[in-house]
């Protein structure tokens, strides 16, 4: 097993026992937050189709969707820290349930966009952040596991509902499809039932682990106000939660931490080519002549693949060998999605598609897994719900902006391989950014780090050589 990361909790996390089962419930919780909007493109032909909208008006259906849980993960960062993960899950699940039961009478491409868009997409928000974050309260040093397989429960769900949902529509056409779709996703509810607090006082104060990134840019003012938040009496602990609420979730400290700064930038430029892909991979094969069904199942195909690489790959990446340099795996994986998409509009046919669907959930899979552990190994865990809610809010608007410019493309060409090619360009670069910018990084860090271990022998050799002059005085 790797060496641990560091962390400034203020106690132990437990790695294992009720957590197990918290990450059961992140694992539902997580694979509606994501798979939920990719399984409803199965509908986008037969929905364009009635409300007579273009490609670029129906893809805004999935982004505005995506955007809104993005947008609302500060929101959800704020009730998770005042009333725990638990209750926020519950809450999500009920209103993503409303959105879908309402957008089943709705009658205009709008009433979708606000239903199924803006209400699913903060009820979204409220299973995502919650899920992501109680991870990181239990696990320390098994965490990029946990975290792997939570993330796995996105391909599992969307393998399950891709077929179904082709099921649900020959069978009860869009609107009873979205009646049915919105009492399965309550088993959110569910999910949020299992996400127990964990019990602090219970975990014994052990010695800090050896330090990461994240602690050596740290200052010792954030430090100490952590390891208090975290240390207060159950009296007081309600009081010091609603004065420092905010700037828990706006923490603009965090933009002066190098780290922060390169995820911040690379994941802007990528999340616009993030999402389209997979949001138009059954249109692109429906245009192409395939029938719905064979549509279908290139998502289970996707889903499939990605099922089994998210756990795979947070176990390699909580090797001795990776688990140091995590974020060059992450890198490759950004550039192997963009190496994906760039070859996609080369592969001939159904069985092109199958290939690409199924190199693409490979490459998907290793991204999703990895998109969070690397900036809670950037951060730490302690800072992990702050960094994500800024980083939710800032990249709402290329997680908006990236499917309806992808069918923009399409609706101006009349083809899909621009939208693939300019997608394979918005993933292959910032992944090569990433790639030179954590070099640095970490050569950085490396020169802090000794600069530190320099520091405080020098600081021990000076006591000691003053506590010898002392002693030789008294003689």
């Amino acid at each position: 097993m790797a060496p641990a990361t560091a962390t400034k909790l203020g106690y132990t996390p437990p790695d294992g026992g009720w957590g197990w089962a918290v990450v059961f419930g992140a694992f539902i919780s997580i694979g509606f937050s994501y798979a939920f909007p990719k399984s409803l493109t199965i509908y986008f032909k037969e929905i364009q189709e009635y409300f007579f909208v273009s490609y670029s008006e129906i893809a805004w259906l999935s982004s505005v969707m995506l955007a809104s849980m993005y947008a609302g993960g500060p929101v959800s960062s704020l009730l998770v820290n005042r009333y725990g993960s638990r209750p926020v899950v519950m809450v999500g699940g009920l209103m993503v349930s409303t959105g879908m039961i309402l957008a089943s009478f709705g009658r205009t491409i709008v009433h979708l966009y606000l239903c199924v868009g803006v209400i699913g997409g903060l009820g979204l928000a409220f299973n995502l952040q919650p899920a992501l974050t109680i991870i990181g309260t239990y696990f320390q040093v098994k965490r990029p596991l946990a975290n792997g397989l939570a993330m796995t429960g996105s391909p599992v769900v969307l393998f399950t509902l891709a077929p179904l949902n082709q099921f649900l529509f020959d069978s009860f056409g869009w609107r009873g499809s979205f009646l049915i779709l919105g009492s399965i996703v309550l088993n959110c509810c569910v999910a949020g039932a299992l996400m127990r607090p964990v019990n602090k006082n219970a975990q014994s104060k052990s010695d800090p682990p050896e330090c990461n990134g994240a602690a050596a840019e740290e200052t010792a003012t954030s430090d100490t106000s952590t390891q208090s938040a975290n240390l207060l009496t159950k009296e007081n602990q309600e009081e010091s939660r609603s004065q420092g609420c905010v700037h828990k979730i706006i923490d603009p400290t965090l933009f002066k931490h190098r780290g922060f700064l390169i995820y911040l930038i690379g994941n802007v430029v990528m999340f616009f080519g993030f999402f389209a892909p997979v949001v138009f991979l059954a249109p692109y094969a429906k245009h192409q002549g395939i029938d719905e069904y064979s549509a279908a199942f290139l998502l289970s195909i996707f889903a499939l693949v990605d099922m089994f690489i998210r756990p795979a790959t947070g176990f390699i990446g909580n090797t001795k060998w990776i688990r140091p340099r995590i974020q060059y795996f992450f890198s490759f994986a950004v550039s192997y999605n963009g190496v994906c998409h760039l070859i996609c509009p080369l592969l001939p046919g159904y069985v092109g598609l199958v290939v690409y669907a199924i190199f693409f959930g490979l490459a998907f899979g290793m991204l999703s897994a990895l998109l969070f552990e690397v900036l809670m190994d950037l951060v730490g865990a302690h800072r992990f719900s702050s960094a994500v809610g800024l980083v939710t809010i800032i990249e709402c608007g290329p997680v908006l902006l990236g499917p309806p410019l992808s069918g923009a493309l399409v609706d101006i060409f009349g083809e899909y391989k621009y939208m693939y090619y300019a997608c394979g360009v918005f993933m292959l670069v910032p992944g090569i950014f990433f790639f030179i910018m954590h070099y640095f990084n970490y050569k950085k860090l490396d020169e802090e780090r000794r600069q530190t271990v320099a520091l405080e022998m020098r600081t021990c050799d000076e006591a000691v050589q003053l506590k010898m002059s002392q002693d030789g005085d008294s003689t």
